[in-house]
């Protein structure tokens, strides 16, 4: 089916259009102010790299002189346009937020904004105390020379740095200068402050610079200080034909971002003119975006006060992840796996079992050999630790580290070096291709021979985010997934094409075939009134070619439901394009981040859990997993969770054949029923059922 660009809609728009759902968490006056901070932090950190990644790309594309349209009709620079003008009103909306929180919200809460000249006598003490101790020593000027002078070269101001600029003149000479203090990550980005019983004050520290400026400068005029930010493209990716290494290859990406052109300057709206052309002359780049912001620069520096202590009443209630009754505690996971298939949703359910899985394997001396796939992990990972034991208890350990995962390739080559040293075999990735597959596979001696035990993931092997983001683990010992999985390894560390798959789906050679005939599959069974359904979870659909299928399985009758978290490029809803398709987003406490398929088959069900979205580069640039899942009971369960989030009336936005997203609050369900909470309180209720069923005493029979 060849659809018309006006049934698409712009990958860049669909993106914007997800920040802006955040922002409404931010921007909702009924959530926890803590919890609001959090959500207006992430769409500073989003924002970030969306400039320098997708900004940064149509940038280049343009100066390449690029004019091939998107599936939507948008050329380069015409997406350009459109982002500019959407950002513009999204930051005056970030900022509008920002000032109802910090004005009136969170000062009626107890947490209230201070400044330099407002301070009392006791809180001024203070805030001379942190200056002098955790501020001024850290802290070094750099002069910011004429750029037409050729006595001085000009230092670079780095990616995403806030800095303090300070426009002076000399007393002796009058002559005007411009000088730059770069705030270092070191330096807290606000100090509390004493005040009130109960209630605490907040300094930022660019404000208490901007007072103090004269410590560094004691002779100058100071005519005006200032904050700003600059963003540079980083839309790098190795070369990987001319590198002599991939771990030099990288290292080369890493200082080329540090050095890309700058394409946003943000400022403070109270800047000069004057001041504005100076810094805008230092930047020497004609397609700097410019912004002024009325507030703290770098939205994501507030994430700390979202944690603030003393004030728990201002933050959302507590989930804690639940121990799935599914996973006994006191028995081996290897035992239980050769009993059943264990699948669990975290962060409903607990991350344990998982750090258990590798953690048992390390020490367990019937286990010959660990396979893994690490795309990114946590800083301090217990998973990496128990590969290294692994490695030193004498087992077999390979583990394939992608140094190519965006904005973790430092620490991911950090891991790798490490794993090295402790005898580690480490495959840095595949030639031209991002190793994203989630996968870990243990290979055990048994009395009944060799066995193969697995962990197929929807998520990264990181112990922080299992606890933010919303994922699937299944774990199993099924032989005919085990081959697969040995399959899959040999393919990708020893240069073999991955052939004789029985269950398993690998981009970039079989996933996208398989998804477009089990798409066409529920198409005939249409065509010929069969009932036939598609239930599909993903962080984000681009793809054209299965944009366009599920339109032509739509047009067939095919009953489409799309559970979509980010990036959705189809317009559901349109008659005779689309009408049998439905897209809501869910945007809630976790972020939504599994991939489930369920198609309906005629009642012979079947469903697979992913680590790939469909988008073109997940498909055809990346190495995927697509995983059937074949216990009975585990499929039910991806089929339930499939169902509630599509119910969602609480958080669920509903993209109409507009292409714009409908607001939960306008649904006109009466039952009103958030997917997340319903989730979590399921966990919890299977642990109290457990608790209850599981005998606390022994009571023994006594005669009458």
């Amino acid at each position: 089916m060849k659809l018309a660009k006006k049934h698409f809609i712009n990958r860049e728009i669909s993106w914007l259009d997800f920040n802006q759902r955040v922002l409404a968490e931010a921007a909702d006056a009924g959530k926890a102010p803590l919890e609001r901070i959090k959500f207006l932090a992430i769409t500073g950190s989003n924002l970030d790299e969306f400039f320098m990644v997708r900004v940064g790309g149509l940038i280049s594309l343009r100066l390449a002189n690029k004019r091939r349209a998107c599936p939507a009709g948008y050329t380069p620079k015409m997406q350009l346009e459109a982002i500019e003008k959407k950002n513009r009103d999204m930051v005056e909306k970030q900022y509008t937020c920002f000032h109802e929180l910090f004005d009136k919200t969170l000062p009626d809460a107890g947490i209230t904004r201070l400044y330099p000249r407002t301070l009392t006598d006791e809180q001024e003490i203070r805030a001379n105390e942190l200056f002098d101790d955790d501020v001024f020593p850290l802290l070094t000027p750099m002069l910011l020379p004429d750029p037409d002078a050729a006595t001085l070269a000009a230092p670079d101001l780095r990616n995403l740095r806030l800095y303090v600029a300070v426009r002076m003149r000399e007393d002796s000479t009058r002559e005007e200068r411009l000088a730059v203090i770069p705030v270092q990550e070191t330096v807290d980005s606000f100090f509390q402050l004493p005040a009130e019983k109960g209630k605490t004050g907040l300094l930022f520290c660019t404000d208490l610079i901007q007072a103090k400026i004269r410590r560094w400068f004691p002779r100058e005029d100071i005519l005006e200080t200032t904050c700003f930010r600059i963003t540079r493209n980083a839309d790098f990716a190795i070369q990987e034909e001319e590198a002599p290494d991939l771990i030099s290859g990288m290292e080369d990406v890493l200082a080329a971002r540090t050095s890309g052109a700058c394409i946003r300057m943000e400022i403070n709206a109270s800047a000069s003119p004057a001041m504005e052309t100076l810094l805008m002359s230092r930047l020497g780049n004609r397609h700097t975006q410019l912004f002024r912001i009325d507030g703290v620069i770098d939205l994501k520096t507030l994430m700390p006060l979202a944690f603030i202590d003393g004030f728990d009443h201002l933050k959302s209630a507590p989930w804690a992840p639940q121990p799935s009754p599914r996973v006994d505690p006191a028995t081996p996971v290897f035992d239980q796996l050769r009993e059943k298939d264990i699948l669990l949703y975290h962060p409903y359910d607990a991350y344990t079992p998982v750090v258990r899985f590798v953690r048992e394997a390390a020490v367990d001396p019937n286990v010959l050999a660990i396979k893994q796939v690490l795309y990114r992990t946590s800083a301090d990972s217990s998973i990496v630790a128990s590969l290294k034991e692994a490695a030193i208890n004498g087992k077999s350990v390979t583990v394939l580290v992608e140094l190519k995962a965006r904005f973790d390739e430092a620490r991911n080559i950090s891991w790798a070096k490490e794993l090295e040293r402790m005898g580690v075999q480490v495959i840095y990735g595949v030639r031209k291709l991002k190793t994203h597959a989630k996968i870990c596979l243990i290979i055990r001696r048994e009395p009944r021979g060799i066995m193969r035990y697995m962990h197929f993931g929807t998520g990264n092997y990181n112990e922080a985010t299992a606890r933010l983001y919303g994922d699937i683990s299944y774990m199993t010992c099924r032989r005919n997934l085990g081959n697969d999985a040995s399959l899959f390894f040999n393919a990708i560390c020893g240069y073999s094409q991955p052939v004789g798959m029985e269950k398993l789906l690998m981009a970039p050679f079989s996933l996208r075939d398989h998804l477009l005939t089990l798409i066409d599959g529920e198409t005939q069974r249409a065509s010929h009134g069969l009932k036939a359904a598609i239930n599909a979870k993903m962080n984000a659909l681009v793809d054209p070619i299965l944009i366009a299928k599920l339109c032509e399985a739509s047009c067939a009758g095919v009953k489409i439901d799309l559970n979509v978290r980010g990036i959705c490029c189809l317009k559901p809803g349109v008659k005779k394009v689309s009408e049998n398709i439905r897209v809501v987003s869910i945007v809630d406490r976790y972020l939504e981040h599994a991939r489930i398929f369920h198609f309906y088959r005629d009642g012979d069900e079947q469903v697979f859990i992913s680590s790939a979205d469909w988008m073109p580069r997940n498909l055809d640039r990346r190495v995927e997993l697509l995983i059937p899942v074949e216990d009975p009971a585990a499929r039910q369960q991806l089929i339930d969770i499939l169902n509630l989030h599509m119910k969602d009336t609480v958080k669920g936005w509903e993209l109409t054949a507009s292409g714009r997203y409908r607001p939960p609050t306008d649904s006109k369900q009466k039952k009103k029923r958030g997917s997340q909470e319903q989730l979590y309180l399921n966990a919890v209720k299977a642990v109290e059922d457990t608790a209850k069923r599981r005998p606390t005493a022994l009571e023994p029979h006594r005669p009458v």
